[in-house]
């Protein structure tokens, strides 16, 4: 397996070393990246370079830390073509399966190959000047195009398969998948689509116009959008610029965008795939716990009075918003409670707003 770490966190090198512990006395042979491998200090660990090979023949990438590390490990993991799971130490942390409090159950599970592989959607991105191509990308949960320089506005075109759509003067435009649709799209004002729902996003970013809401289309669909780029005159009346913009993966890979640029966005060809562990409901085991509980849970949301079908309780994993402090984010504050992860799962839980630059909840 490939470990992926957060090592400029602390306590992410602490439950990433536990994990490589745990995992070693089960016989697993554990991976790390060169430029990590001095941080976790591990010298049981094969060290490899981060490259799109990292993963090769991997059962599974390990990624510690938030949502930011998470995308990280992403990159290593989709060309590979293995499945990604997340432990949890950043913020709300979607894109997460478990939590350190949980680290040697998650383990166990991993051990014992009681985990169900779930496919992501994603989306390839194009970017064009003069029917040209000059950069192409891919993402998991958003490209956005947005403004270069603060003080400017963009005036985009927005396209949906080939035919255009509406022109407005807008600070960027967020194109998403369901599983980004948690993430900087849904801070845009955009809709929570489930992961399971195959469509594609745009949510326009403070838009001055009458029709700029967000919009869910097809994911056979191809959207657009090209950079118009407004003239603007100094403040001497002599000088003239051109707005520009820029485009960004993930939070990750950037493209400069200049006047006459376009952007297109498609399904991607090779999906990301997220493992997903047991879950216990009641008496009844199962593999995950449902996207519903999800949102309760990572946002806090009020379910008390909930009751359900005739017969049936609320969920164990749901506990009731009075029951659970939330943070300012509003996940769940819970405590560690995982014997063997100690000290460094607590510190983990307490410093979860330490994450890497790049990822959104």
């Amino acid at each position: 397996m490939l470990l992926v770490a957060h090592t400029g966190r602390p306590a992410a090198i602490r439950v990433a070393r536990i994990l490589l512990d745990k995992l070693t006395a089960a016989g697993i042979a554990v991976r790390v990246l060169e430029s990590e491998a001095a941080e976790l200090g591990c010298t049981s660990a094969i060290v490899v370079p981060a490259s799109p090979t990292a993963a090769a023949w991997a059962e599974m990438v390990l990624a510690v830390g938030g949502d930011g590390t998470l995308l990280r490990a992403a990159e290593l993991a989709r060309p590979a073509g293995v499945p990604l799971l997340g432990v949890n130490l950043g913020h709300v942390g979607f894109l997460a399966e478990t939590e350190p409090e949980d680290l040697s159950g998650a383990v166990a599970s991993v051990v014992a190959r009681q985990y169900a592989v779930e496919q992501r959607m994603t989306v390839d991105v194009d970017v064009r000047i003069n029917g040209s191509q000059i950069g192409g990308t891919w993402a998991l949960n958003e490209a956005t195009v947005e403004k270069a320089a603060r003080e400017r506005m963009l005036d985009l075109v927005i396209e949906v398969d080939g035919r255009p759509l509406s022109r407005f003067g807008c600070d960027g435009v967020v194109f998403a998948t369901p599983t980004g649709s948690t993430a900087y799209a849904f801070s845009a004002g955009g809709p929570v689509v489930w992961p399971d729902v195959e469509a594609l996003l745009m949510v326009p970013i403070s838009a001055h116009a009458l029709f700029a809401g967000p919009m869910v289309v097809s994911p056979n669909s191809v959207v657009a959008t090209e950079v118009i780029g407004a003239e603007l005159v100094g403040a001497d009346g002599s000088q003239s610029e051109t707005a520009g913009a820029v485009l960004w993966c993930d939070g990750r890979r950037m493209v400069e965008l200049p006047p006459g640029s376009r952007v297109e966005v498609r399904r991607g060809a090779r999906p990301v795939l997220l493992a997903r562990l047991p879950a216990v409901t009641g008496a009844e085991a199962r593999i995950g716990a449902t996207f519903t509980d999800r949102l309760v849970v990572k946002f806090g949301l009020p379910v008390t009075g909930w009751r359900g079908q005739t017969g049936r309780s609320a969920p164990d994993s749901v506990p009731s918003s009075s029951d659970r402090p939330a943070d300012s984010a509003g996940a769940t504050a819970e405590a560690a409670t995982d014997a063997t992860a100690g000290p460094a799962a607590g510190e983990a839980m307490a410093h979860r707003a330490d994450e890497e630059p790049g990822g959104h909840a």
